[in-house]
């Protein structure tokens, strides 16, 4: 006999020892209710909250981008951590490039959310390192939404800013290199090279061997970069597993591939008469004696080794200092990763 046949069999039996001392009504639900099938878990209902995100676009315009806005440009610059023009220019290229930053009208004829207030959302995250849903009694938007607010945020600024802003240097860039570099007693000097550790707080329990630290004692994600005095990383390498250390990250580091291949841009310097054809790299002493890295001198005796011990280790605080300020400004740096 075939599971159907017993299992209809077991229900006819359960039904005639049991009809002679139960009310048939209430048999009969009991059985109905037991045949019904059961879900593994009990469904959450959603809950929807009216955040009017009409009337709250119309208090942050007046606030931030009318023509007579409630506060002051260097309050602009504070709080969102760059010029209102460099906001509004970075809103109408998110709006051209993604859809996604398009006001649009749901499912219930109601407006969406506007490009002001996505962006706007994303930023406090990134400045504050506010949770998702700190400030949504005031911009009205919620968890979810915010959080895909900033991962499409930071997507769209790669993609539309980066190839401008994060790129190997051309002929003019490097000139202009070479003269804060030499300006500072570098001639040939390209910027400063270093990495970081930051911290993964959401590191996945199959990873965090490979990423755990031990100096740190949580898992970590390396960054190396090279900046130059004016604050402009021109290459960055994300993303390395923290259990690396600066010499681990270079085997996979590729700023030096345009080298290898032929295509940097020229560099021309003389030192003491000799000619150069390559540009360097300020380093501290765990980087290998590669010709493109100098580094101090660990024990300098003399006055000349002295200045220039004092000179390169001043100057290699660029990709530092650089780091601090990206730190100060944008505060989900300088915690741990929740991503």
């Amino acid at each position: 006999m075939d599971s159907n046949n017993l299992n209809k069999l077991f229900w006819e039996v359960i039904e005639e020892e049991l009809m002679d001392n139960t009310d048939e009504e209430l048999l009969l639900s009991m059985l109905e209710k037991e045949r019904q099938p059961r879900s593994s878990s009990r469904q959450k209902r959603r809950s929807v909250i009216d955040r009017n995100r009409e009337e709250w676009h119309i208090r942050l315009f007046n606030d931030y981008f009318s023509e007579n806005p409630v506060y002051t440009d260097a309050q602009f610059r504070r709080r969102f951590r760059m010029h209102r023009h460099l906001f509004l220019r970075i809103v109408e290229a998110f709006g051209n490039h993604d859809e996604y930053f398009q006001t649009r009208v749901d499912a219930t004829g109601k407006m969406g959310l506007s490009p002001l207030q996505k962006c706007t959302y994303a930023l406090c995250m990134l400045a504050y390192g506010f949770s998702a849903d700190v400030v949504d009694e005031y911009v009205r938007i919620g968890e979810s939404t915010a959080i895909e607010c900033l991962e499409r945020f930071v997507r769209g600024v790669n993609e539309v800013f980066g190839a401008k802003y994060l790129r190997m240097p051309n002929n003019n860039d490097v000139e202009h290199l070479l003269q804060m570099g030499e300006s500072r007693g570098f001639p040939g000097m390209l910027g400063s090279i270093d990495c970081m550790q930051w911290e993964w707080k959401n590191c996945p329990i199959a990873w965090k061997g490979q990423f755990y630290r031990g100096d740190h004692g949580k898992p970590t994600i390396m960054l190396e970069a090279v900046a130059s005095q004016d604050l402009w990383i021109w290459h960055a390498f994300f993303g390395i597993a923290g259990s690396n250390n600066d010499i681990n990250v270079l085997n996979q580091f590729n700023v030096f591939n345009d080298t290898l291949e032929g295509r940097a841009a020229t560099v021309q310097y003389t030192i003491n008469g000799t000619p150069y054809n390559m540009g360097y790299y300020l380093a501290y002493g765990i980087y290998p004696e590669w010709a493109t890295f100098v580094k101090t001198i660990s024990m300098p005796w003399g006055e000349k080794r002295k200045l220039f011990a004092q000179h390169q280790e001043s100057a290699i605080k660029d990709v530092e200092r650089t780091i601090g300020v990206l730190q100060s400004q944008f505060a989900i740096i300088r915690g741990p990763a929740r991503a």
